[in-house]
């Protein structure tokens, strides 16, 4: 639907300051003016929005009170009713998940000779891989480095990130673009031929790599389709529900779920990968999410119990361009690409009150700031707050045709509900997207569980406390490939005992012997909304 009569002033004030704008950027921010900011209005900060893990490695640890509700939860899964022995597969690598990661773990797994199953929710590709619209961070240009690119995500993450995994990262960076692209990925590019690169907020180099507003589509349609042509079994709609242990603590495999049938089965894995994805759809702090259905924390449930530890579990990204208007697109991702392309950030007077290119967790932060505190925000007939994203300057500053070219995706989408992007600005709020933390990880993708890796949003300790854009395409496929290829040559080392499930009936007791009751069972599997209210309005802006 168009912009209402309520919001058409506001549009007006965005127009009439858009000359003055043009040539002016808003100040960066100091380090301890953004630290200020952070502390006061950043979700992660709010007092009463976590609550502390109680039993097991990390017990004590305040994460999201969605997740920590999840992990003192009971098993879904009734241990008694499974028999292991008789198990339906066996494989050399078992790999639980279908984006990029479950994806780029299986080929690089397959390449190296282990016989591999990938394992997914839901179908092949349904997975925020997909939805991913920004691009690929790599230094492939003469100006860029590993080096910087490695003191860029640093600063991004609070310099709370794991070194040495931040060092993969940008190491592995460039090949990976060139490795896309030889599978056939068709990146934007140059006319002399050279990859066509935009700087995201957080760093101070261009080395995004994208396919216009559509990256993650296209590298998912080039992956699965290799998947299949390597001839890699997948088991679709079979979401693992629990990890199996042997008798000496070893990850042996996985319980799945026929989603067909409700029946249960068994995959007796000498190493298996979790490549599951983030936590979205639990909604912390009752925010909306641009993550997929599948995005409910499985990964992190299932490996916390068989004892994996986590890292900065309780660091949530919340992504400042979340569509806003119209609410049927609550919540979906506006590239930050957009903001790279010159669309600048305006409250409802259309002044400018953040550097369109800081960091996600700042940019967040002054948006909730300015819906908030000061009152900038723009209220729509329901009750939705937001401020603009001006994008009408991507085509006066960088060309006509520019928004079309670069953003086809987003025009499409807006354009279905008769919003003109390219004419007139974009009502957007921060979204939940990313789970900066989750289980601890090595190089190579290990976890402190024997023949247990993960890669993808499912770890931690890449991103430290806040993920720069463009990082998380680059970690699904840096991580999956090192996970994939060290998981396939340990499995012909490895020699399992006899499966057991002792570790959630383990578990279960523990609950109960702490006297821990809930009325939910996890891993969720899947978000319930048929007997929720809609989500909450955003009623968080009040403050921190």
């Amino acid at each position: 639907m168009p912009y209402p009569v309520e919001m058409q002033d506001s549009i007006k004030n965005v127009a009439a300051t858009r000359q003055p704008r043009l040539n002016r950027e808003f100040p960066r921010l100091e380090s301890s003016d953004k630290k200020q900011l952070l502390e006061n209005y950043h979700p992660d900060y709010r007092p009463g929005s976590k609550k502390a893990i109680p039993l097991g490695p990390n017990k004590g640890e305040l994460v999201p009170i969605e997740l920590a509700d999840l992990i003192k939860s009971p098993s879904r899964l009734n241990p008694a009713a499974i028999e292991l022995e008789k198990n339906h597969y066996h494989t050399d690598v078992l790999v639980i998940g279908g984006g990029g990661g479950g994806a780029t773990a299986a080929l690089s797994a397959k390449k190296t000779g282990a016989q591999v199953l990938l394992v997914t929710k839901l179908r092949l590709g349904d997975s925020n891989t997909t939805m991913a619209e920004g691009g690929i961070g790599a230094a492939t240009l003469p100006e860029d480095s590993p080096a910087i690119h490695w003191i860029d995500t640093m600063v991004g993450g609070r310099f709370q990130n794991k070194a040495d995994l931040v060092e993969a990262l940008v190491t592995d960076a460039p090949f990976i673009v060139d490795w896309l692209t030889n599978l056939g990925v068709n990146f934007d590019r140059n006319a002399d031929g050279s990859y066509e690169t935009h700087m995201p907020g957080g760093h101070s180099r261009r080395r995004s790599h994208s396919v216009k507003d559509l990256t993650g589509l296209e590298i998912m349609r080039v992956l699965a389709d290799e998947i299949r042509n390597r001839e890699i079994e997948v088991l679709e709609f079979s979401p693992a529900v629990e990890l199996l242990l042997d008798e000496d603590q070893q990850c042996a495999g996985a319980v799945l779920l026929n989603l067909d049938t409700g029946q249960h089965f068994v995959v007796e894995a000498k190493t298996t990968i979790v490549c599951t994805g983030g936590m979205g759809r639990l909604h912390p702090n009752g925010f909306p999410t641009s993550n997929h259905y599948g995005a409910t924390a499985d990964g992190i449930i299932m490996a916390y119990r068989a004892g994996a530890k986590l890292l900065h579990p309780g660091y949530v990204q919340y992504h400042p361009t979340g569509a806003a208007w119209p609410e049927q697109m609550l919540g979906l991702l506006i590239s930050e690409a957009l903001r790279a392309q010159h669309a600048q950030l305006v409250n409802k007077h259309g002044q400018m009150f953040i550097n369109r290119l800081e960091t996600r967790d700042a940019v967040a932060s002054a948006i909730i700031q300015e819906c908030g505190e000061k009152n900038n925000g723009v209220v729509t007939p329901t009750g939705m707050v937001g401020v603009w994203l001006d994008t009408p300057l991507i085509d006066i500053i960088c060309g006509q045709g520019t928004f079309l070219r670069r953003f086809a995706g987003i025009y499409k989408r807006f354009k279905k509900y008769d919003i003109d992007p390219i004419n007139e600005p974009i009502l957007i709020y921060p979204t939940q997207h990313y789970q900066n933390g989750g289980v601890e990880i090595n190089t190579n993708g290990e976890t402190n569980v024997p023949n247990l890796y993960m890669a993808g949003e499912v770890s931690g300790g890449v991103h430290g406390h806040n993920r720069l854009g463009s990082n998380s395409l680059q970690d699904i496929f840096v991580f999956g490939r090192r996970a994939g290829r060290h998981a396939a040559e340990k499995s012909r080392q490895v020699n399992l005992g006899k499966l057991s499930l002792d570790h959630v009936k383990a578990y279960n007791t523990l609950l109960q012997e702490n006297q821990i009751e809930t009325e939910t069972v996890s891993p969720l599997i899947l978000p319930d909304y048929r007997f929720e209210k809609a989500l909450t309005k955003i009623q968080h802006i009040e403050g921190s």
